[in-house]
């Protein structure tokens, strides 16, 4: 069997009617301690019966299934660790733990399907209370028992079909794929791994997304005559600043500028009648944004102006910060005159219980969509707001560049993803270039040219 130089011939046997064959590999301990040894034999191929193969057709199938593969990690023997001790030795601690807290929580989610497999039956956390302890289900088709060299491709896609042949969505199994290929992305980064990532040409089917409901102008400002002040302002917050509800949550009074002078922001200056992105809340946490892009200054319009100073002044906020407190609590957080109860710097802007931010679930809940459905849009969300930002942006001509400087995105296709052209946009559009060559123009046209 020809092969190439520094690449092992291997050790092919005819055992109990199949061709076998092994090759010596660094192999590493429970202790840590690593050394080179045979690997266990491995089935090539039937030896006898009608598809039996010749020593020659099985040793070229040793080579294909098994050796050139091999030697791809041949200078990573640390590949030989199961994918499980990897992740608890390396990639939790060195990769999840430095992502941000959405991170860690959505890895911590993924990875037990990665590594045990997808459950058998749908666990039900019905009448279970908070810390209570669940059985324990079982799971097949996991690869954290698997050497990484050993995973291959069929291995993470029998795991993602699994994944949707037990019911979860096609965006579950995105992310048990991506979840698979971050574990051998880093592997590779640190030199643990070579060769094809598994996850790489997993294929999944198309994904059905929900219609996508974007206001116009005139539904926005139904909307806004029916809501309650602070959820009024919310909403303009997401619909003319663009700023997804997580900034909205996580903004404070020390990053809004309501004056027509800058102020001092942190050691920066923040322009007149503008507002700076820099935390969001997430999770019942201050966090800071998604992404450097996100880090921005948006100017506020009159409308959003006068809506925020009303909330500033307004009772809405003074009953939401003072519900269920007692009046002495005051005297450490509203300032020098705690009897008017103003927020100070720190407090967020759209306040809830306890000094926290409003709950969005809630808000949405309780006040937009009740007062969305008398306007024709009871599914509305809080990100339906920045597309109805980006579309009606592009409407009144602003230009690509500023908004997707607006949005914080960091490429142009993101921002064109939330712009939408509505049908009446797109009609009048139409009627335009039909009226530019319409038959009177085309007879026109004639005529030029025959008196030309």
């Amino acid at each position: 069997m020809g092969r190439r130089r520094l690449q092992q011939k291997g050790d092919l046997r005819k055992i109990g009617g199949w061709w076998r064959g092994r090759w010596r590999e660094d192999q590493i301990l429970e202790d840590g301690s690593s050394f080179y040894g045979w690997s266990r034999f491995r089935d090539v191929g039937p030896a006898t019966g009608e598809n039996k193969m010749t020593r020659k057709e099985a040793e070229r199938a040793f080579w294909d299934n098994y050796l050139s593969r091999l030697d791809e990690n041949m200078r990573t023997p640390q590949s030989v660790l199961t994918v499980a001790k990897f992740v608890e030795r390396r990639f939790k601690p060195e990769s999840v733990m430095m992502m941000k807290p959405a991170g860690r929580i959505h890895y911590t989610t993924m990875l037990p399907h990665v590594l045990e497999g997808i459950p058998v039956e749908r666990r039900s956390f019905k009448g279970t209370k908070k810390g209570q302890e669940l059985p324990e289900i079982a799971r097949v088709f996991g690869i954290g028992k698997k050497r990484m060299r050993d995973v291959g491709h069929e291995d993470v896609q029998r795991l993602v079909s699994e994944a949707l042949r037990r019911g979860y969505s096609v965006q579950t199994a995105r992310h048990i794929k991506t979840c698979a290929s971050a574990i051998f992305t880093f592997a590779e980064e640190i030199r643990w791994f070579s060769g094809r990532n598994p996850a790489k040409f997993v294929k999944l089917p198309e994904m059905t997304r929900k219609e996508v409901r974007v206001l116009s102008f005139d539904e926005l400002k139904a909307l806004l005559a029916i809501l309650k002040p602070m959820a009024r302002a919310m909403v303009l917050c997401a619909s003319l600043t663009s700023m997804n509800i997580a900034e909205v949550c996580g903004l404070r009074w020390k990053r809004v500028n309501l004056t027509d002078e800058p102020i001092i922001m942190d050691g920066e200056s923040l322009p007149p009648r503008c507002v700076a992105v820099r935390e969001q809340w997430y999770r019942a946490a201050f966090g800071t944004v998604k992404a450097k892009s996100r880090r921005r200054n948006l100017p506020l319009p009159k409308l959003l102006v006068d809506a925020l100073r009303e909330l500033y002044a307004g009772v809405e906020w003074n009953d939401a910060r003072s519900k269920g407190r007692p009046k002495a609590d005051f005297a450490n957080t509203a300032g020098s005159n705690p009897a008017r109860q103003q927020p100070t710097p720190e407090d967020p802007v759209f306040v809830g219980r306890e000094g926290k931010p409003r709950d969005q679930s809630a808000m949405l809940k309780r006040q937009v969509r009740p007062a969305a459905a008398k306007i024709g849009a009871p599914t509305l969300g809080w990100h339906d707001l920045r597309r109805t930002f980006a579309t009606l942006a592009d409407e009144l001509g602003m230009t690509m560049g500023e908004r997707q400087a607006l949005m914080g995105h960091a490429r142009a296709a993101q921002t064109m993803a939330y712009t939408h052209t509505s049908g009446d946009q797109a009609r009048a559009a139409l009627e335009r270039m039909g009226e530019k060559i319409g038959p009177e123009k085309v007879v026109e046209i004639r005529k030029r040219r025959k008196t030309g």
